[in-house]
């Protein structure tokens, strides 16, 4: 899609678009006020604009429409419609060991346990050695250092799906 295109679209497919990008309502809505964007880098600044209007309970709606990392059936079937967008994201845990898939998702567990909410990481690029060892060093923190760390990996995944629209 060319970002006219995204501009000429009716609010309700504009929303489903950004969606697939950040599931947090305020941020879509800003997104869809927003337009027409003059280019891609005023897409990108709307987008950073609206995240310190976001609160806890929106960056917990955009986190939940994320698959732990490592579970790739959850991707498939829970996330379907962002597909396109978040191909290639978690390419780090398709290729990893059973023994690291393994605590990942123990990891994953321990951190939803702890925390209320998955772990979030922007896994473009990681191993999914890399993504755990993340993954353990983010667990001794608190809940609101967490908030912060996975809203910041949040934001860069969004630019990217928002990168792979256009």
């Amino acid at each position: 899609m060319t970002l006219e295109q995204l501009n000429r679209l009716p609010a309700e497919q504009a929303a489903r678009h950004f969606q697939d990008c950040c599931a947090a309502q305020p941020w879509i809505d800003g997104m869809v006020a927003g337009r027409p964007y003059a280019n891609r880098q005023a897409l990108l600044a709307r987008s950073q604009a609206l995240w310190p209007t976001l609160t806890e309970a929106d960056w917990l709606q955009a986190f939940e429409a994320h698959p732990q990392i490592g579970d790739v059936d959850s991707l498939k079937k829970k996330y379907a419609s962002t597909k396109a967008l978040a191909s290639g994201e978690q390419a780090g845990a398709r290729e990893a060991s059973d023994e690291i898939l393994q605590c990942l998702k123990a990891g994953n567990d321990a951190y939803l346990n702890t925390f209320g909410f998955i772990f979030i990481v922007c896994a473009t690029g990681k191993s999914a050695a890399e993504m755990l060892a993340l993954l353990e060093d983010r667990l001794p923190n608190s809940r609101d250092e967490e908030i912060r760390n996975a809203a910041r990996e949040q934001a860069k995944i969004t630019e990217l799906r928002l990168e792979k629209l256009l």
